[in-house]
């Protein structure tokens, strides 16, 4: 849902940025790269610590590689395949590494079992949200549904509740921390419900497609 609304907005806001740095040379391939570096960097160095607001902080900064990157691409008329295929990919193992490292978190000092499993399905729930469509695509079909909860979601929802419960640091009360639990929670619903809005939607058009597959052989009789 964000994705619809969020993601023209800031493709405005940054579409100077990334003419900015078509200019000194940098390609969209680089800065994909780069911002999954960041991501990766920041949410395993710092998540498994327990500093939430900086990890978050250092996330965000390179989260926005995945608009600059694709803005970039369209600004110079180099759109391809193996771009779309890169971003999708690293895309996957930044998701993995920002739920890995609060898994890390709450399996180490945070001393959570529960919270630990409840990341950890978020982590695979997300995974197999983004195969779905993916897999539902490569056999022909739209998996024209919008989720409940998709990536921009997850991440809005999980980062957000990081900095938040992270502002404990500069005096906030520690009742903050429950934020972050909460959003876990809501993630690994949302993502479940996702996940079955996508199964349902690829069966019913996979029974579609069969169904007009079989009445175009008979026709052809």
């Amino acid at each position: 849902m964000l994705n619809k609304y969020a993601r023209a907005f800031f493709t405005r806001v940054l579409t100077p940025f990334a003419a900015f740095l078509l200019r000194r040379g940098v390609s969209p391939d680089a800065v994909t790269l780069i911002g999954t570096a960041g991501v990766v960097a920041g949410a395993l160095w710092f998540f498994p610590r327990g500093e939430f607001f900086w990890g978050t902080i250092t996330i965000t900064l390179f989260v926005f590689s995945d608009l600059v990157d694709g803005n970039m691409a369209r600004q110079a008329g180099v759109s391809s395949r193996w771009g779309a295929f890169l971003d999708s990919t690293l895309d996957r193992v930044a998701d993995a590494a920002i739920f890995g490292g609060l898994a890390l978190w709450y399996a180490g000092r945070g001393d959570d079992n529960v919270l630990c499993a409840v990341t950890i399905f978020c982590l695979a729930s997300g995974q197999v949200v983004s195969y779905t469509k993916a897999r539902g695509e490569s056999i022909g079909l739209p998996v024209a549904v919008n989720g409940l909860v998709e990536r921009a979601e997850r991440l809005v929802l999980s980062l957000t509740a990081a900095g938040l419960s992270g502002l404990q640091i500069f005096g906030v009360p520690s009742w903050i921390g429950v934020v972050l639990p909460v959003a876990l929670w809501a993630v690994a619903v949302g993502s479940l419900v996702t996940l079955v809005q996508r199964v349902v939607t690829v069966r019913r058009e996979a029974a579609e497609a069969d169904a007009a597959d079989a009445a175009s052989g008979s026709g052809a009789h």
